[in-house]
C-alpha cells in the first residue's frame, strides 16, 4: 500500500479494522480493542477500531440496555428543511459551549459487530458517516443523543471518497444538523469537532481550522482533498461533525495523522468537506452512479521550487486535451484551490463528478491563463 500523499515524515499509513466483535445491545466494557494495520505508521481511520486502555467498569452498576425499533429504511430526495436545528444566537464568549448545544443533539453514535463510530443526522431519518464506519455491516445500531437507540439500514456507501448513508426511517422528528455548504472552510477559522471518540459519546472538542484541500490518502487508497484541524479527534470520532463556530456542519471527520508511535491525536485530523460529502450522499440516496472526474494527465514537481505542477503527460481525447492542456504546462490551481503536488490535483479533481467544469489556472511560456476543463470518466483498464 502506498504512503499517503503528504506525510510529514514519509511513514504515515492506515490503520483500521477490528477483527474482535462489539455485541450490540448489550452494556459495554471498557478494555483493549483490536487493531489491524497494514503498515507500521501514523495515518489511522478514527473509527471505534483503534486501541484504548481505561479502567474496567464496575458490570453491576452498567445501565440497562436500550429498546432497539426496527424501521423500515427511505430512499425519498433529501428535504433538509424539515426540522433543521434552529441555531440561537452566537455565544462570542464559549462558542464551543454554543456549537455543543446548538449541533450537538444531530450527531449520534454508529455501532456495527466490527466497532463504534459516528454520524450526523442530515436530512428527515437519513445520517452522514464513513465508509469505513459501516464497512460490511447493513444494520447498524443508532444511539441518539438522548441514549434512545434506533435500528438503521445502511442506505449506500461509496469508498472511493469513504462517504455513507444510513437510514433510520422518516418521519421521527430528530433534529438535523445545519450544514455549510457553498462556505469553504478558512485556515485558521475555529473547528469543533463532536462525536464519540472511544465510546464516550457526544464528546466534543475544539481547534482551528489548519490547512484545506490536504491531498489525504483514505482507506480505499484514493486520494481526497480534505480540510485538516488540530481540533482533537481520536478513535470513534469517525463520520461525526467538525463544525464552525455557528454549529454548522462543515466537514466529516475521518483520520488522524500520527507520529507512528501512537495511535491517538498529535493534533493532526482531516475531515472530508461537507460539499464532497454532500454532493456523494445525494447520489447515494437517489440511487445514482457515482462517476469521478477524470482530467487526464500525469505530473512532477517543477524543477527549481517553482509552484504548481508540471505537467509530463496528456491523455489523447482526455478532457485535459479538449481543454487546451499541454505538456509542460504548469498547474498553480484548480477552482481556485492551490495545487502544491501532484496528489493535491488528483484529490481536488476527484472532488468532482464527471461532467462537471474545472477552471484550471496555469503556467505556459511565462504567461499565466485559465481554462476550463469538462471533467469526463476515467476508462476501463
Amino acid at each position: 500500500m502506498a504512503p499517503p500523499a503528504s506525510p510529514s515524515d514519509g511513514s504515515a499509513t492506515l490503520i483500521t479494522g477490528a477483527t474482535e466483535p462489539v455485541e450490540p445491545r448489550r452494556p459495554r466494557r471498557w478494555g483493549w480493542r483490536a487493531l489491524v494495520s497494514f503498515l507500521a505508521g501514523g495515518l489511522i481511520a478514527a473509527a471505534g477500531f483503534g486501541a484504548a486502555q481505561l479502567t474496567p467498569a464496575d458490570e453491576s452498576a452498567a445501565p440497562e440496555p436500550s429498546v432497539i425499533e426496527t424501521v423500515v429504511t427511505t430512499t425519498a430526495p433529501p428535504n433538509r428543511d424539515s426540522g433543521t436545528v434552529e441555531l440561537a444566537p452566537l455565544d462570542t464568549e464559549e462558542p464551543a459551549a454554543f456549537v455543543a448545544q446548538a449541533l450537538g443533539p444531530a450527531v449520534v453514535q454508529l455501532e456495527t459487530p466490527r466497532g463504534l463510530g459516528s454520524g450526523v443526522i442530515y436530512d428527515d431519518g437519513l445520517i452522514l458517516t464513513n465508509n469505513h464506519v459501516i464497512a460490511g455491516a447493513e444494520n447498524v445500531d443508532v444511539t441518539l443523543s438522548t441514549g434512545r437507540v434506533l435500528e438503521g439500514t445502511v442506505l449506500g456507501a461509496d469508498p472511493n471518497t469513504d462517504v455513507a448513508v444510513v437510514s433510520v426511517g422518516p418521519g421521527r422528528d430528530l433534529p438535523i444538523a445545519q450544514l455549510a455548504t457553498g462556505r469553504k472552510a478558512r485556515v485558521g477559522q475555529i473547528a469543533i469537532a463532536i462525536g464519540s471518540p472511544f465510546d464516550l459519546q457526544q464528546s466534543v472538542t475544539a481547534g482551528i481550522v489548519s490547512a484545506v484541500d490536504r491531498p489525504i490518502q483514505n482507506t480505499d487508497q484514493s486520494v481526497v482533498a480534505m480540510i485538516q484541524t488540530d481540533a482533537p479527534i481520536n478513535p470513534g470520532n469517525s463520520g461525526g461533525a467538525l463544525a464552525d463556530r455557528r454549529g454548522r456542519v462543515i466537514g466529516i471527520n475521518t483520520s488522524i495523522q500520527t507520529d507512528g508511535f501512537t495511535n491517538t491525536n498529535v493534533g493532526v485530523g482531516f475531515a472530508i468537506p461537507i460539499d464532497t460529502v454532500v454532493r456523494i450522499a445525494d447520489l447515494l440516496v437517489a440511487g445514482e452512479p457515482i462517476e469521478p472526474g477524470f482530467l487526464g494527465v500525469r505530473g512532477e514537481d517543477p524543477p527549481g521550487g517553482e509552484a504548481g505542477v508540471i505537467l509530463t503527460e496528456v491523455t489523447a481525447g482526455s478532457a485535459a486535451e479538449d481543454a487546451g492542456l499541454v505538456v509542460g504546462d504548469r498547474v498553480l490551481s484548480l477552482n481556485g484551490a492551490p495545487v502544491t503536488e501532484f496528489a493535491e490535483l488528483a484529490g481536488l479533481v476527484l472532488a468532482n463528478q464527471a461532467g462537471d467544469v474545472v477552471v484550471l489556472e496555469v503556467v505556459r511560456d511565462g504567461d499565466v491563463i485559465e481554462l476550463q476543463a469538462t471533467l469526463g470518466l476515467r476508462a476501463d483498464d
